[in-house]
């Protein structure tokens, strides 16, 4: 009976774990990031990417997170270069919050700002 009412809970939180909903500001920028090393991103805003810029190195706040299409935290040295990412900036202009965007949070266009 033990076991039954285990596997129960371990199952019902688990399903609410996958129906998580991924919550990215509407004020988030979107962008092109590439590590470099350390706290250290290279990072290309869209209009950058547009005309090729090589876009400018950035620093990761000190309590950054970095988001995978799973919404999972990554750290920064095992995000893919050149990733298509929604992020958002601090008080002092360090990128705080990033999100890989899947290819689905890629077509939607974003809302004016």
């Amino acid at each position: 009976m033990l076991r039954i009412l285990i596997l129960a809970i371990g199952l019902g939180a688990s399903v609410a774990a996958v129906a998580q909903v991924r919550s990215i500001p509407a004020d988030a920028r979107r962008g092109l990031l590439t590590h470099i090393e350390g706290t250290s991103v290279n990072l290309r805003q869209e209009a950058w990417y547009l005309f090729g810029s090589g876009g400018r190195t950035v620093q990761l706040s000190s309590a950054a997170q970095i988001r995978d299409a799973s919404n999972l935290i990554i750290p920064p040295a095992a995000v893919p270069p050149g990733s298509l990412v929604k992020y958002t900036l601090d008080q002092a202009g360090y990128v705080h919050r990033v999100w890989i965007l899947t290819q689905q949070e890629a077509a939607q266009r974003d809302r004016a700002q």
